[in-house]
């Protein structure tokens, strides 16, 4: 198989020809796999094929695990110094800022994704995380601890070894670095899983970190499916910790596998069925902008997506109305087109499940407002889909959809208790009661609260079971990269971002001199 393929885009916004890597990029080369694996990458958009790629399976991971194993002990970890690991890692940004338009045209191109958004949010996010945590890398500090007179007591932080990374397909790139910069400030070898879906971002970065000067061996980019090669990370032996983001049930494997081999460190950002609260003193406006885009931004497909909405009757009315006129607005096609808001889903599977939640939203009773068809005839498209009248028990309601799905609901913070389709239990009153349906999942991982009164918005947040709580404001605004990203519940264990994802790739280390004990 060919070592490259160039790809040549003619579209609106983004002309010229992209030359990506096909292979597998082990010990600073790319190279065939194993079992010469392939798979044809298909353009969500028109149900085509846009190239043939590798795909690893466990032998190939066992190969860059020892790679990095190799790398880790000779020329990475504690044998260079944070401000060397720091200017690699500026060097990288750097080098992704001067291929920002390639990357995004290869973001919308694979994973369907308007080049907008791509170039505009994931691109700008992906040389930040390397910026911040280049600015890490050398002030991976232990600290000092009194014991007595005649010792001394202190701390290191030291990397783990070898980190494997299975990253999803709706943020391939951006997700990726979220755990490749930490790992590498802290001075770890890395093994990442890209997506079988969306691999093109990963690969096209390979030659960016060739080209910024990292060793061989300390990065290792292995596409491939995740019951082989995915599969493979959390077995081997030889990698001492995972970080994933993905489905909880995948998770849940991943969790088991580190278990059963060697008892590797794990984090795992999983899924989520975030609420958003929208009380009668809200702008609605300005809600309306911002649930819009909590919903159906990235064509829905987002771990925080705000998927539940809750609306306070004296408002609800006005709020729906000016919402399903916006969600009717939203322009949904092209991912190269000027003015699309919503591309498609990333692959037929998906597209089908999305399609499977919608059946089930109706046959259980929810009424459709908008939306729930496929968009044209060609690609994986789904209209933005709105869901009322919707109860606490309801599939859409429970479930982590992963599409372009609204499920809105009203309450009453006053005397009553949320108002839904069915007779409820006046048990909760108020505000308490919204707490109460926000929290009835089994996820964890974000919420919004719309208000102006901020005795009201922290009362909430503080009582909301979430990892991220927004106040008039939602992830559309973030990254805040110095907050950390993570869930409470089945969304999932540790946190990407900020100075606490430091913490998944260190091992802490506690050193006792002794200065003047005899025995």
């Amino acid at each position: 198989m060919a070592s490259t393929c160039t790809y040549q885009f003619d579209t609106a916004v983004y002309k010229g020809a992209v030359t990506f890597p096909t292979q597998l990029f082990i010990n600073g080369e790319f190279v065939d796999p194993v079992n010469k694996g392939t798979i044809d990458l298909i353009n969500p958009a028109t149900c085509k094929a846009i190239a043939r790629v590798s795909v690893g399976d466990r032998e190939d991971i066992e190969v860059a695990a020892q790679a990095a194993r190799t790398a880790f002990k000779e020329h990475w970890g504690l044998k260079v110094s944070g401000e060397a690991r720091s200017k690699l890692l500026h060097k990288l940004a750097d080098l992704v800022d001067a291929n920002t338009d390639q990357i995004a045209a290869l973001e919308a191109l694979n994973v369907g994704k308007t080049f907008h958004a791509a170039k505009a949010m994931d691109l700008p996010i992906t040389g930040s995380l390397l910026r911040y945590y280049a600015g890490w890398a050398d002030k991976i500090q232990g600290k000092s601890i009194q014991t007595t007179p005649d010792k001394i007591g202190f701390t290191r932080h030291e990397p783990i070894g070898v980190v494997g990374a299975i990253v999803p397909w709706n943020f391939p790139l951006s997700t990726l670095i979220m755990k490749l910069a930490p790992a590498l400030a802290c001075g770890n070898t890395i093994v990442a899983k890209p997506s079988e879906f969306t691999p093109l971002s990963a690969l096209y970065l390979c030659t960016l970190i060739r080209e910024a000067g990292f060793p061989p061996g300390v990065v290792n980019i292995v596409p491939g499916y995740g019951d082989t090669a995915g599969q493979a990370v959390s077995e081997s032996m030889i990698i001492d910790k995972v970080a994933f983001t993905g489905s909880t049930l995948t998770g849940r494997k991943i969790m088991e596998a580190a278990a059963r081999s060697n008892l590797k460190k794990i984090s795992l950002e999983l899924g989520g069925k975030s609420p958003s609260i929208i009380f009668d003193d809200s702008d609605v406006d300005q809600a309306v902008k911002w649930a819009i885009n909590g919903i159906f931004m990235n064509q829905g497909e987002l771990c925080v997506a705000g998927s539940r909405i809750y609306v306070q009757e004296g408002i609800y009315d006005d709020f729906l109305q000016k919402f399903t006129e916006s969600a009717q607005c939203l322009s949904v096609g092209d991912p190269f087109s000027p003015g699309t808001f919503q591309g498609p889903q990333i692959s037929e599977r998906q597209f089908e499940r999305v399609m499977d939640y919608i059946k089930s939203g109706q046959a259980e009773g929810a009424t459709l407002r908008l939306g729930g068809k496929r968009h044209g005839t060609e690609g994986y498209f789904i209209q933005p889909t709105i869901f009322t009248e919707c109860t606490p028990s309801m599939k859409i309601v429970q479930e982590e959809i992963f599409g372009p799905v609204a499920a809105i609901m009203k309450f009453s913070a006053e005397e009553g208790s949320l108002i839904f389709n069915v007779p409820v239990s006046n048990s909760f009153h108020g505000v308490k009661e919204v707490i109460e349906q926000a929290n009835n999942t089994t996820y964890g991982l974000a919420c919004s609260v719309y208000t102006k009164d901020i005795d009201r918005a922290m009362r909430v947040a503080s009582n909301i079971e979430a990892g991220t709580a927004w106040v008039s404001v939602n992830f559309t605004n973030w990254p805040d990269l110095g907050l950390p990203l993570g869930g409470f519940k089945q969304s999932g264990i540790g946190r990407d971002l900020g100075e606490d994802a430091l913490e998944n790739y260190t091992n802490v280390k506690a050193v006792h001199i002794n200065i003047g004990i005899k025995i």
